[in-house]
């Protein structure tokens, strides 16, 4: 049942999103057209994310589960159940180009940021899927790494069961040879449901950077998928019982 206080505290969170956003645009217009400042708007990008949790008084417990390699690139996917999943993935550390929905784009201001800052993809289209993979590749080869959600989408009807997870990212990892974080964003579907009336509630929230999945490990990509969906899922049911 929504009360009159998740109302309230929705309304909080939507305007200091905005405003903070309003103030942070100036910064991100300059690492957008100085050329090679791209790398310190994503960092302003993660101050931001951290910051803006602290200003919405939400928690947020970080569980790293293995030890990351500073400047070494990763491939970071996660659960999506929840609008705030993109947000609170500004915790992963290190230069993270986010890969997320052509849709996006539209956004005013937000669009123009993101697809100058990170990658936009039109899975309708092959060839965009086929530019997204060739620019997250030289991504990782210049160093950076990616934060994507395998699901592809808020697809699920029953979270936090997982549907199936798509193959693009996995491949990409195995022809690369660049290790997998798989992430779990355990309450994001709770605090932030994907409902017709997008509701807040304010509780503690949990992001878990599980141990590394080498590519090298595995005779497949299809079995790298398999063990990084199998990893998630039993974060999340543990989580939610």
């Amino acid at each position: 049942m929504t009360t009159w206080r998740n109302r309230i505290y929705t309304y909080y969170v939507a305007i200091a999103f905005v405003l903070t956003f309003a103030i942070l645009l100036p910064l991100f217009l300059c690492c957008i057209w100085i050329p090679y400042w791209n790398k310190y708007g994503r960092k302003i990008n993660q101050f931001w994310a951290k910051g803006f949790f602290s200003l919405i008084f939400l928690p947020v417990k970080v569980e790293v589960k293995g030890a990351l390699k500073k400047g070494k690139p990763y491939i970071f996917l996660a659960n999506h159940f929840s609008y705030l999943d993109v947000a609170m993935m500004g915790f992963v550390p290190g230069d993270a180009i986010f890969i997320g929905k052509a849709s996006i784009r539209k956004v005013p201001f937000f669009g123009y940021y993101f697809k100058n800052l990170h990658i936009a993809v039109d899975r309708d289209r092959v060839k965009s899927r086929a530019e997204t993979m060739r620019r997250a590749g030289l991504a990782l080869d210049r160093g950076s790494s990616l934060v994507l959600f395998p699901e592809g989408g808020i697809y699920t009807q029953n979270p936090p069961h997982l549907v199936p997870f798509k193959n693009g990212a996995f491949r990409l990892a195995m022809e690369k040879q660049i290790s997998i974080i798989p992430v779990t964003l355990s309450y994001n579907h709770v605090i932030l449901a994907d409902q017709k009336e997008l509701i807040i509630k304010r509780m503690p929230a949990k992001i878990v950077l599980h141990e590394a999945l080498h590519p090298a490990d595995f005779v497949s990509d299809e079995s790298l998928k398999e063990c990084c969906f199998k990893v998630i899922q039993e974060q999340l049911l543990r989580d939610n019982p």
